[in-house]
């Protein structure tokens, strides 16, 4: 059965000023390990790097004005299959459009955080350089554990996130919707797409996930086979803190929870990574930007919950994985994300109605570069209009 939807009322982001006093006292009692001499990032996160953000983040940074930022943008707090779902329902700024429905999906380590750049391209594309046409109305919840949203009480897959959103979309007034994602985000769309088509009209994707074959490999091409490889590459590389998350998360949790150093170095280090910020982390994202993120994960106490995710997906059978989505599917494939599929890899996954892959950006494109971010989701979803007027 869909799970119950059974409240949805106005939701303000506040956190206790006590709990901004305690993170600046932690942060100015932080003990600092040692670090070889020009270590820099190739060990992992850059101690004089981090020394310098925490400074600002103790002594510089101004919460309050984040989140009187943040806190413009229309929060709802809907109960979904008895778990509290933070979520941004913005609409269309002009009600006189055929707007689409727009559910986008964040990944790890972020939130609704990832989509703020975009919001107001998408709801008002005439006030940005776009054709007022295109409008969207978005959704962006946080995924349960995520955010401000509750943590699960037991373990919750990515399938179970896309049956809760369904509900979620039900209960807002939206019964057919597009959608979009990446990282975690994206194989929550494709769940959507796969377990709710009659209601799920196209789907947009960043990524096709780290691939999974269970087949024969000589049935391959060269291409996918290499991107196989490339997969097996990645995570064997950089691949160590999702064997973390995916085994033993309550361990780390300990420790990242207590520190809010300790959880921006676990954070900070894969937004450089993993962004096509050409090892400068501040190309791709100001200070300010940062920590607006950090201290999310801060005051919602989130990073444990939200690394239990890997190991509740670890669970999903091969089977489920193999699946291959049969309505529209778009991607944009980013040359700074993790691992690049081929166009081939894209045909057998999913019925792709367009795919382009993109000059620039990484995993978290819509923060590094919103308004290509936004012309792909306009090019792509601008044929299935007709189904919304």
């Amino acid at each position: 059965m869909p799970p119950d939807v059974s409240a949805t009322q106005p939701f303000e982001l506040r956190a206790d000023p006590a709990v901004i006093d305690d993170l600046r006292n932690r942060l100015r009692a932080t003990r600092w390990p040692d670090a070889p001499p020009d270590a820099g990032w190739t060990l992992g996160t850059d101690l004089a790097y981090l020394r310098g953000l925490v400074d600002y983040w103790a002594d510089g940074f101004d919460w309050q004005a984040q989140e009187d930022a943040i806190g413009r943008l229309p929060h709802l707090r809907v109960t979904v299959g008895g778990l509290g779902i933070h979520v941004v329902h913005a609409r269309a700024a002009d009600d006189r459009v055929a707007a689409i429905p727009l559910l986008l999906n964040h990944g790890w380590p972020d939130s609704f955080w990832r989509y703020l750049k975009v919001i107001p391209l998408l709801t008002d594309p005439g006030s940005h350089g776009g054709d007022p046409a295109d409008a969207f109305d978005v959704i962006v919840p946080d995924m349960p554990g995520y955010g401000y949203s509750d943590p699960p009480p037991h373990p919750f897959t990515s399938i179970d996130v896309a049956d809760h959103w369904a509900s979620l979309m039900a209960a807002l007034g939206h019964e057919r919707f597009v959608t979009a994602g990446g990282d975690i985000g994206s194989g929550v769309a494709r769940f959507l797409a796969l377990e709710h088509p009659d209601r799920v009209v196209a789907v947009h994707r960043m990524d096709a996930g780290l691939p999974f074959f269970a087949g024969d490999r000589s049935d391959l091409t060269p291409d996918e086979r290499q991107y196989l490889d490339d997969g097996a590459a990645w995570g064997a590389a950089e691949g160590a803190y999702a064997a973390m998350h995916r085994t033993k998360p309550q361990t780390a949790a300990f420790g990242l929870t207590d520190s809010p150093v300790g959880m921006a170095a676990w954070i900070v280090e894969k937004l450089r990574s993993w962004s096509d910020c050409g090892g400068d982390i501040e190309r791709c994202f100001t200070k300010d930007e940062i920590l607006t993120l950090l201290t999310q994960f801060w005051v919602t106490g989130a990073i444990g919950s939200s690394m239990r995710m890997y190991n509740a997906n670890a669970t999903i059978s091969a089977e489920q994985l193999s699946r291959r989505v049969e309505i529209p599917s778009g991607f944009t494939i980013f040359p700074g994300d993790l691992v690049r599929p081929p166009r081939a890899w894209l045909d057998r996954i999913a019925n792709v109605a367009r795919a382009t892959y993109a000059p620039r950006g990484g995993h978290f494109a819509p923060f590094e570069q919103p308004e290509l971010y936004v012309h792909e989701l306009r090019e792509f979803f601008r044929p299935y209009r007709a189904a919304f007027s």
